[in-house]
C-alpha cells in the first residue's frame, strides 16, 4: 500500500507484470524489493524530524516511481516464424523497398475502414472523433517518419496477437466476426506487410489507442531484434487511431523528404477511400509595403507638384512580395477511382482525363470498356485502347505496363508477362481493382490460379468487344486509325489465339484488287458479300508490296475472271490467315498447287486435253530440272506469262521463303528442304511454251538453256530468289548475243545450230 501511495502508476506495471503470459519477461521482483523498502523508508522515516522525513519520502517515492516506470515496459520474444520472416523481409522479399508506404497505408486504411463498419453498428464508436484520415508527417532532423490514422486502433492484448505473431492478425479476426455482414473490403489492420517498415527504419514505435481500453499503449521494436516492447503510453495524446514512427536508416533519409513521398502516394496509393493528408512546408507570396520604394515616390511626388505649383498628396504604398513558410496538411489522393463508379454515370471527358492522365497520353483513347464484373469473383476495370501506338512499341519490351492492378485500391503493380494480357492485347490500357486476387506475402508477384484465369478470360472477352465496337462505327476513321496502329496485334491473336480466332479473323482488314484509292483496306466480311456465286474460297496472295501482287503471275487469270484476291503485304499476314476459316470459307493461297477457279465442265476438259498434248515437254523439262522441282505440270491460271513456279502444299511460299532467309537463328536444312517442293507450271497457249515443245525431239543444249532460263524467270516473277544470279545473267547475255557470236551458246557453233530441213515449193 505504501507504493501505491507513494507512486500510483507502480500499480498498473506491477499487475500487468503479474497478469503477463509465459513468453514475458517481467521486471515484478524488483518491483515487490521496492515496494518492500518503501515500506521500510516510510517506517523509518517516523521517529525523524518532520523535514528528514519529508526528504526521505521524496527520494523513495523518485525511487519507486523510476522502478515502476521499468517495470512497466513489458518485453516479449518474437514468435519464431516472425523472427525468421523479418529476416526474410530485410534482406531479399521485397524487390524495392518503396512498399513499405504502401503497406502501411494499407494498414490504415484497413483500420479506418473497420471503425466505419463499427459505426454503422454502434454509432458510439465514432464517440472520439469522425474524421476518418491519415496523416504522415516527417522529421528530417529527428530523422523519422510518421503516418497516423483515426482508425480502430488496438488493445495491448490486440497488440502482442497481432505484432508478435503470424496468421493471427486482427483483421483475420474481424472478417471472421463480420462474415454474416459479407463485407469483403477489409484486409487488416496489421498483417505480414506491416513488418516491411524494418526496409527503411532500424526501429519502430507504434503509439496505439482503442475505443475498446481507456489507455494508450506503445509498442517498439528494432531491426534485427528478437524481441519487442509494449508499455502504457503516457503521452495519451491520441483519441482513437494508430500511430506507426519509423527511426529511419541512414541510408533511407530519402524517406524523410516530402517531395519523394508525394511521389509514392501518388504511385501506390492514389485512389485510396479516405483522405491522405500530407504536411507540408511551402514558400508562399504575401505582399508587404516596399518602404524604401514608397519613400521615393512620395519625393518624387512632392518634387513635381512642387514644380506644377500644386499641393503634394500622399502617394499610394509601393508593394513587393515577401515569402514566408507556411506549415499545413494536404490531401495528397484527390483523383477518386472513377472505375467504382457506374459506367452510366461518367461522362466521356471524364474518361479522357483518367486516361490521360493516369497514362501520360496526351491523345484522347479510341475506345472505352468499363465494366464491374460480379458473381464467382468481384472486380472493376476500366480498359481503353490509346489514340495512338507507342513510339517504341517494335522494341518489344519483356513486360507490359499498361495493365495497372490494384487490390481494394491501392496500386499493387503494373509489371506482368501474360498473367492478365495476352501478347496480343498488350497494347490496350486500363486499371483492374479486386479483393479476389490471389498475390504473394509481398503483394507484388500474382500467382497463377483459377481467379487469374477468369479476370483474364474477361479483360480479353472484353478488349475484343471494345475493338468491335471500334469496327462497327460509322465513322470509319476510327477503325483505320486504330489498324494502322494496332493491326499487327490483332493479326498475332489470329496465330495464338485459339478460343477467339473466328472473332478476330472479322477484325482483319487487307488490301485486295476490288480496293478502291478511297477504300484501301477491306475486311472478310465485305470480301464475302462480294464473291462470285459459287465461289468456295478466299483467294490471297502474300507479297511484298501491294505493287508487286499485282503484277504478279499468280492472279493473272483469277482477276482477269472477275474473282477478288486479298493481298498480304505484311510478313506476319500469311502465318495469320494459314487454317483460317471465315464464314465457311477457307483462306487459300493462290501461289500453291491445286488452285480450284471454280472451272466449268469444258475448262477441265479444255485443261485435260493440254495436259494430254504437251505430256512430252512437261516430261523432259522435268528432267532438265532435276530436282529443282518436284514436278512440271500444265495449268490454266495463267493469261500473259509462259509458266510459274507454285509452292507444294507443305512447302514455302516465295515470301514465307524469304522471309525465313532473313531470320538469323533460321535452321538451314529445314529451309533446303522446304525449299525443294515446289512445281512449275506451263500456260499451254503461250508462244514461248509452243516452240519449246517443238524442241523436245532435238534435245539440243539450246532447249536445255532455255528451259532453264524459263524456269528460272518464272522463280523470279513469282518472287522467289535464284541459286545462280550469275548462270541466269550467262543465260540472258547468250540470248541476247548475235547469231554465230564467239561464246553465244557457252560451246561451239555446231552444237548451238538447230537442224532446218528444207521447204519444197
Amino acid at each position: 500500500m505504501a507504493a501505491q501511495t507513494l507512486c500510483s502508476r507502480s500499480v498498473p506495471a506491477v499487475r500487468a507484470a503479474a497478469t503477463a503470459g509465459p513468453t514475458t519477461t517481467h521486471a515484478l521482483a524488483p518491483a515487490r524489493a521496492l515496494t518492500g523498502a518503501a515500506s521500510r523508508a516510510a517506517r523509518a522515516a517516523a521517529p525523524l524530524p518532520a523535514a528528514a522525513a519529508a526528504r526521505q519520502l521524496r527520494q523513495a517515492r523518485r525511487t519507486l516511481c523510476a522502478a515502476a516506470a521499468t517495470a512497466e515496459a513489458e518485453t516479449f520474444q518474437y514468435q519464431a516464424e516472425v523472427d525468421r520472416l523479418m529476416e526474410l523481409i530485410v534482406n531479399s522479399l521485397y524487390s524495392n523497398r518503396d512498399v513499405f508506404l504502401r503497406e502501411l497505408v494499407s494498414n490504415a486504411s484497413d483500420a479506418l475502414d473497420k471503425i466505419r463498419l463499427l459505426a454503422v453498428q454502434n454509432g458510439d464508436e465514432y464517440k472520439t472523433g469522425t474524421d476518418l484520415e491519415i496523416r504522415i508527417k516527417v522529421d528530417k532532423e529527428a530523422g523519422t517518419l510518421t503516418i497516423e490514422d483515426t482508425g480502430v486502433g488496438l488493445t495491448r492484448d490486440e497488440i502482442v496477437q497481432t505484432l508478435g505473431t503470424i496468421a493471427k492478425s486482427g483483421t483475420a479476426k474481424f472478417m471472421e466476426a463480420m462474415k454474416e455482414k459479407h463485407d469483403a473490403n477489409l484486409i487488416g489492420q496489421f498483417g505480414v506487410g506491416f513488418y516491411s517498415a524494418f526496409l527503411v527504419a532500424d526501429r519502430v514505435t507504434v503509439s496505439t489507442k482503442s475505443n475498446k481500453s481507456d489507455k494508450q499503449w506503445q509498442w517498439e521494436s528494432a531491426a534485427g531484434a528478437h524481441s519487442y516492447t509494449i508499455k502504457e503510453d503516457t503521452a495519451a495524446d491520441i483519441p482513437r487511431g494508430t500511430r506507426v514512427t519509423l527511426h529511419l536508416k541512414p541510408d533511407a533519409t530519402e524517406f524523410a523528404d516530402a517531395m519523394r513521398l508525394q511521389s509514392l502516394i501518388k504511385q501506390y496509393s492514389e485512389f485510396i477511400s479516405f483522405p491522405i493528408k500530407l504536411w507540408t512546408t511551402s514558400s508562399v507570396p504575401e505582399q508587404v509595403e516596399d518602404e524604401e520604394a514608397t519613400k521615393k515616390a512620395q519625393e518624387e511626388a512632392d518634387k513635381k507638384a512642387a514644380e506644377e505649383g500644386k499641393e503634394a498628396g500622399k502617394v499610394s504604398p509601393v508593394m513587393k512580395p515577401e515569402y514566408k513558410e507556411v506549415q499545413e496538411w494536404k490531401v495528397q489522393n484527390d483523383n477518386k477511382p472513377l472505375w467504382l463508379r457506374s459506367p452510366k454515370e461518367v461522362q466521356k471527358d471524364e474518361y479522357d482525363a483518367f486516361f490521360k492522365n493516369t497514362f501520360r497520353e496526351f491523345v484522347e483513347p479510341l475506345g472505352v470498356a468499363h465494366f464491374n464484373v460480379e458473381g464467382t469473383i468481384e472486380f472493376s476495370s476500366m480498359l481503353f485502347v490509346p489514340g495512338m501506338a507507342p513510339f517504341d512499341q517494335n522494341q518489344g519490351p519483356a513486360k507490359s505496363r499498361n495493365i495497372r492492378l490494384y487490390v481494394k485500391r491501392v496500386f499493387i503493380s503494373d509489371e506482368f508477362d501474360e498473367d492478365l494480357m495476352p501478347r496480343y492485347l498488350s497494347f490496350v490500357k486500363g486499371v483492374v481493382d479486386s479483393a479476389d486476387l490471389p498475390l504473394n506475402v509481398s503483394r507484388e508477384i500474382l500467382q497463377e490460379n483459377r481467379v487469374v484465369r477468369l479476370i483474364r478470360k474477361q479483360l480479353v472477352k472484353r478488349s475484343i468487344d471494345m475493338i468491335s465496337e471500334i469496327a462497327g462505327r460509322e465513322n470509319k476513321q476510327d477503325y483505320e486509325a486504330f489498324w494502322e496502329a494496332f493491326g499487327h496485334y490483332v493479326k498475332l491473336g489470329c496465330i495464338e489465339d485459339g478460343d477467339n480466332r473466328k472473332t478476330l479473323a472479322g477484325l482483319l482488314r487487307f488490301p485486295s484488287s476490288a480496293c478502291s484509292a478511297e477504300q484501301q483496306l477491306t475486311s472478310l466480311s465485305d470480301y464475302v458479300a462480294r464473291k462470285k456465286e459459287g465461289q468456295t474460297q478466299i483467294y490471297y496472295l502474300a507479297a511484298d508490296t501491294k505493287a508487286a501482287a499485282e503484277a504478279s503471275p499468280y492472279v493473272e487469270a483469277l482477276t482477269g475472271k472477275g474473282f477478288e484476291v486479298l493481298y498480304l503485304t505484311e510478313p506476319i499476314d500469311e502465318v495469320a490467315v494459314q487454317n483460317l476459316e471465315y464464314e465457311g470459307l477457307k483462306l487459300a493461297d493462290v501461289s500453291r498447287e491445286d488452285l480450284q477457279m471454280n472451272d466449268s465442265d469444258e475448262d477441265k476438259k479444255a485443261l485435260e486435253a493440254a495436259t494430254a498434248e504437251l505430256k512430252s515437254l512437261t516430261d523432259y523439262m522435268k528432267k532438265v530440272l532435276g530436282d529443282k522441282v518436284e514436278k512440271v505440270g500444265v495449268t490454266n491460271r495463267l493469261t500473259d506469262s509462259p509458266a510459274v513456279v507454285v509452292s507444294s502444299k507443305f512447302g514455302w511460299s516465295a515470301n514465307m521463303e524469304r522471309i525465313m532467309r532473313s531470320q538469323a537463328m533460321g535452321d538451314a536444312r529445314a529451309a533446303e528442304y522446304m525449299k525443294g517442293r515446289r512445281n512449275l507450271e506451263v500456260n499451254p497457249a503461250h508462244p514461248i511454251i509452243q516452240s519449246l515443245k517443238g524442241k523436245v525431239a532435238l534435245d539440243s543444249r539450246e532447249a536445255k538453256e532455255q528451259v532453264q532460263l524459263l524456269f528460272e524467270a518464272a522463280l523470279l516473277a513469282g518472287g522467289f530468289m535464284i541459286e545462280s544470279p550469275k548462270d541466269f545473267a550467262q543465260r540472258i547475255y547468250a540470248m541476247m548475243a548475235p547469231a554465230g557470236a564467239s561464246g553465244a551458246s557457252g560451246g561451239d557453233a555446231s552444237q548451238a545450230a538447230e537442224t532446218v530441213e528444207p521447204e519444197v515449193l
